[in-house]
C-alpha cells in the first residue's frame, strides 16, 4: 500500500502545484497586459507607444518575456476574404516590445472577442510559451480603434521550478516511505512477537524440552494456547494410563505363564508353546506401549541413545572385536518417544552385530523434512528375494537366518506407527546388509 499510495499522493501534489504555478503565471501576464494598456495612447487613429517599458524584460532582446499589439481584422474584410477562399485573415502588427524579434507567427495566436481574454500555450522554435491575449478598443464609438495585446512568456522558468519541486518532492516522499516502512517493520515485530514466541514454545515442546506452553499471550491467542495446554496434558496423562494398564496386564500374564512353565510334568512341546506365547505377549505389549503418532510433541536426541547402545554392544560382542563407525548429525532429533528409538536402534544394531564379521556402520542425517538412519554391516547380507518378504506385513521376520529377522517385526511396526519407511539393500562400502530408515519431521 505504501508503494502504491505514496506515488499516487506525489502525483496529485505535483499536479496541484503545476496548476497553481500556471494560474500564477496567468495572473502575472494579466497584470503585465494591464500595465501596458495603461500607457497606450491613440491620436488621430494612430497608435502611440513609449520606446521603453517599465518592465525591463520587455526591453531586452530574447529575454523570454514579450509583448505585441495586433490589429483586429475588419468584419467586412473578413467576408470579402472568405469569398476569395481565404478562411482566416491575417492580423497586422501594430507594435511589439524590443524583446520580440523573430517569434511572431500570426497563425498561432488567438483573437478573443472585444473585452475578453484567453490564456493558452503555443510552441515557438521548439520551445513552449504561455500566451495571454486580450482584445480592447480605443477611440470613440463612431471611430473605434480595436487591437489585441499578446503577452508571451517562455516556460523555461516554470520547467526549472517544476524540476526543483519534483526533486524535493521525490526526496520527501522517499524519506516518508522509509519512515513508514521502518514504522511498519517495528510495528509488525511488536504485533507478531506473540506468534514468534508461540512458534518457539511449540518447537521446544516438539523437541521434548518442555511439556506445555508457558508464555504470556494476548487475548486473541490465549484461548488457543490454553486449549493446546489442555490437549497436551490430557494426551500425556492418557498415554501414561495406557502404559500403566499395559504394564499391569504384562505382570498379570507373566505370573501365570511363569507358574505354568515351572510345572515338572509339562511336555517339551508345551514348554516351547508357552515360550512362544511369552514372546508374543512381549512383542504385542511393546507395540501397544509405543508412543507412535500420539507423541508428536516429543523430541529425543539421537546421539546419546546411539552412543549408549553401541557402548553396550561393544561389551556384548567383545569376542568378535567389532569396529563401529558412527556418524550422527550433532543436532539430530527423533520426533518420538525415547523408548521407541531405543527399541528400533537396539534391534537393528544387535542384528547387524550378529551378522557382521568385523565392521558395523551407523549414519544419521537430520534434514529439514526427514531424519534418516543408515545401518550397515560387513556380513553376508540378505538375499534380494527375502528382503521383500521380511518387510511384507504379516510375515514372521524371526524365521530368517543371520540374525536379521530377530526383532524386525517390532522395528517394522514402530516405523509404520511414525509414518516412516524402511528399506533393505546391499552396502556398497561394507558389502553386507544395509537398512535405511526415514522418519518425517
Amino acid at each position: 500500500m505504501i508503494f502504491v499510495l505514496l506515488p499516487l499522493v506525489g502525483l496529485i501534489i505535483s499536479n496541484a502545484y503545476e496548476k497553481h504555478m500556471i494560474a500564477g503565471i496567468n495572473n502575472e501576464l494579466s497584470a503585465y497586459s494591464y500595465s501596458i494598456l495603461a500607457i497606450v495612447e491613440v491620436e488621430n487613429n494612430q497608435l502611440l507607444m513609449p520606446e521603453q517599458l517599465l518592465e525591463t524584460q520587455f526591453n531586452v532582446s530574447q529575454s523570454g518575456l514579450y509583448a505585441v499589439l495586433t490589429s483586429i481584422p475588419n468584419t467586412i474584410n473578413i467576408k470579402l476574404e472568405e469569398n476569395e477562399n481565404n478562411p482566416s485573415p491575417v492580423a497586422e502588427i501594430l507594435w511589439s516590445s524590443q524583446s520580440l524579434l523573430s517569434l511572431w507567427q500570426p497563425e498561432q495566436y488567438r483573437q478573443p472577442k472585444l473585452g475578453q481574454s484567453e490564456f493558452y500555450q503555443i510552441e515557438i522554435e521548439s520551445t513552449r510559451h504561455f500566451v495571454y491575449s486580450l482584445s480592447v478598443s480605443y477611440g470613440s464609438e463612431s471611430e473605434p480603434y480595436t487591437m489585441t495585446l499578446h503577452i508571451i512568456k517562455q516556460q523555461n522558468d516554470l520547467a526549472l521550478m517544476m524540476k526543483e519541486f519534483h526533486h524535493k518532492l521525490l526526496l520527501g516522499l522517499a524519506g516518508l516511505m522509509l519512515i513508514l516502512l521502518l514504522f511498519q517493520y517495528l510495528w509488525s515485530l511488536w504485533t507478531l512477537k506473540p506468534l514468534k514466541t508461540l512458534r518457539l514454545e511449540l518447537k521446544d515442546v516438539e523437541q521434548g524440552k518442555s511439556e506445555r506452553l508457558a508464555g504470556f499471550y494476548p487475548t486473541e491467542l490465549s484461548q488457543v494456547t490454553d486449549q493446546l495446554n489442555l490437549l497436551l496434558s490430557a494426551e500425556q496423562k492418557q498415554r501414561q494410563r495406557y502404559r500403566n494398564a499395559l504394564s499391569d496386564l504384562a505382570h498379570s500374564l507373566k505370573t501365570p505363564l511363569a507358574v505354568i512353565q515351572s510345572q515338572q510334568q509339562l511336555s517339551q512341546l508345551t514348554i516351547e508353546q508357552l515360550g512362544v506365547i511369552n514372546s508374543m505377549v512381549d512383542h504385542q505389549l511393546r507395540k501397544a506401549q509405543s508412543a507412535g503418532q500420539s507423541s508428536w510433541h516429543l523430541g529425543t536426541k539421537i546421539a546419546p541413545i546411539a552412543n549408549k547402545l553401541i557402548s553396550s554392544l561393544e561389551k556384548i560382542y567383545q569376542d568378535k572385536a567389532i569396529s563401529f563407525t558412527v556418524n550422527i548429525a550433532s543436532e539430530a532429533v527423533f520426533r518420538g518417544d525415547d523408548a521407541d528409538l531405543l527399541e528400533v536402534l537396539g534391534n537393528l544394531l544387535d542384528n547387524a552385530c550378529k551378522a557382521a564379521k568385523a565392521k558395523v556402520s551407523l549414519k544419521v542425517t537430520d534434514e529439514e523434512k526427514v531424519v534418516q538412519f543408515i545401518i550397515e554391516d560387513d556380513g553376508c547380507g540378505i538375499a534380494e528375494a527375502l528382503r521383500q518378504d521380511i518387510l511384507h506385513r504379516g510375515t514372521r521376520a524371526d524365521t530368517y537366518q543371520h540374525g536379521h529377522g530377530i526383532g524386525l517385526a517390532i522395528v517394522r511396526d514402530l516405523v509404520d506407527s511414525y509414518q516412516g519407511s524402511i528399506a533393505i539393500g546391499e552396502s556398497s562400502s561394507l558389502t553386507g546388509a544395509k537398512f535405511i530408515l526415514n522418519f518425517p519431521q
